[in-house]
């Protein structure tokens, strides 16, 4: 395979640099956390200081309704909280075009990124930040809209720069650009696909940890690291699905495609289902709108009869991790990959809680973790734990969960679309 072409090789000096992002951190016009940001950080000053004009952009949220095709302008959506950010951080004046929407087909025409990127030229500002690409028209197309997109976006430009680690789908900010420019990968994406071989090729034993809330969207991830994990390990409503289909239980607000996509999991992982560590004791409670002293309960799923039905199974029991042969798992683990929160956290932290307690006291292990979730709710209930994991080498928080999930899938660290394109690119 051909190297990833790095920008510490490209020319910057004097260019204009399309630099995606991953600034996805926006919720209702408010940063929730700056920790994306501010990984990014070392690619924006390494332009500066080879004499690059940085053109930053990313997207934020979904304004897009596949089902209807409209496209939804909102303040809530908007770069401008990003943009305040970095002016402060930085100390750096930046610049949002006035692009003006076309009806509900978004953003159009890009005219107006000109006498923006004079002013960058010029030095009357440091950075230009485009709006939101979701905003634009043809950026989640599937289409020839996307390389229509591409085509206007490149206009613009003199070098494009992927430091989208996160933004693994391949869309025209991520994937079509890249045929119009000389294109390079961000230090921020060198980085997290030289750590995403840790995966591919782990110090062993690997603990595999997965969760999620739908189990037909992690069929592919899990049946291809059930092959390269020693152990697996799942948790969340994927973990509900596996169990109503292993004991042939019922457990509230878990959905027959999923008990089917657990079937089907199970069924083509026959050969490596001995992997599987199944964690007995789950957290039962009425609703999912609050948690009295009476509202829940610990069961131990192995002594359930067949037809059990449950209510709302909302976490793993922290007593899990005091069992002794998975206590040995955890002990004797070369490394963990964690995209995984266990449970309903904002009423049942603790499944959680003990699990990255446990994962932390592993002293000698690899600790990967991916996923916004996982790494926001670490960092809320283990603030102390996680701080210090910041400055310990043997941890690493990858910015993006589905993108290692998609790389996983696809068998290789260089997998994911955008970087297949920054590889396959002839400069």
């Amino acid at each position: 395979m051909k190297k990833m072409p790095g920008m510490l090789d490209a020319d910057l000096n004097g260019k204009v640099c399309l630099v995606r992002m991953d600034h996805n951190v926006v919720k209702k016009g408010k940063i929730k956390d700056t920790m994306r940001i501010d990984a990014t950080i070392p690619t924006l000053l390494h332009i500066y200081k080879q004499g690059g004009l940085p053109v930053l952009m990313t997207h934020v949220g979904r304004p897009f309704d596949k089902k209807t095709g409209v496209i939804t302008i909102s303040e809530a959506d908007s770069v401008q909280a990003i943009v305040n950010y970095l002016q402060t951080k930085l100390q750096l004046k930046g610049l949002i075009p006035d692009l003006q929407a076309d009806g509900k087909e978004g953003l159009i025409d890009l005219k107006p990124l000109k006498p923006a990127i004079d002013k960058l030229k010029k030095g009357k500002v440091d950075f230009v930040y485009l709006p939101n690409t979701r905003w634009f028209k043809g950026e989640e197309a599937k289409d020839e809209s996307a390389d229509v997109l591409a085509k206007k976006l490149a206009k613009y430009a003199d070098v494009y720069i992927n430091d989208a680690f996160g933004s693994w789908q391949a869309h025209a900010s991520t994937y079509a650009i890249v045929k119009y420019l000389p294109s390079f990968a961000g230090l921020l994406m060198q980085k997290e696909v030289d750590h995403l071989q840790s995966v591919f090729k782990p110090k062993r034993p690997l603990v595999g940890i997965v969760a999620g809330s739908k189990f037909d969207t992690k069929i592919g991830p899990l049946s291809s690291l059930i092959k390269i994990a020693d152990h697996l390990i799942l948790g969340g409503v994927i973990y509900n699905a596996y169990l109503c289909y292993k004991y042939s239980i019922k457990i509230e607000g878990v959905g027959e495609e999923d008990i089917a996509a657990a079937a089907k999991f199970i069924a083509d992982s026959k050969e490596h289902e001995a992997k599987i560590v199944e964690l007995p004791f789950i957290v039962e409670n009425k609703g999912i709108e609050k948690r009295e002293a009476k509202s829940w309960k610990i069961h131990n799923v192995k002594e359930l009869k067949k037809g059990t039905k449950l209510g709302f199974v909302l976490d793993v029991a922290p007593q899990n991790f005091e069992i002794e042969e998975i206590k040995k798992i955890f002990t004797e683990a070369g490394s963990f990959f964690v995209n995984a929160v266990m449970g309903y956290t904002a009423l049942f932290p603790e499944g959680s809680m003990a699990m990255y307690r446990l994962i932390d006291s592993c002293d000698k292990a690899v600790k990967l973790f991916g996923g916004g979730d996982t790494i926001q709710d670490f960092k809320e209930y283990l603030p102390g734990v996680f701080a210090q994991a910041q400055n310990d080498p043997k941890y690493y928080f990858f910015t993006g969960g589905g993108a290692i999930l998609d790389a996983i899938q696809e068998g290789s660290a260089y997998g994911m679309k955008p970087v297949k394109a920054l590889i396959e690119k002839k400069q």
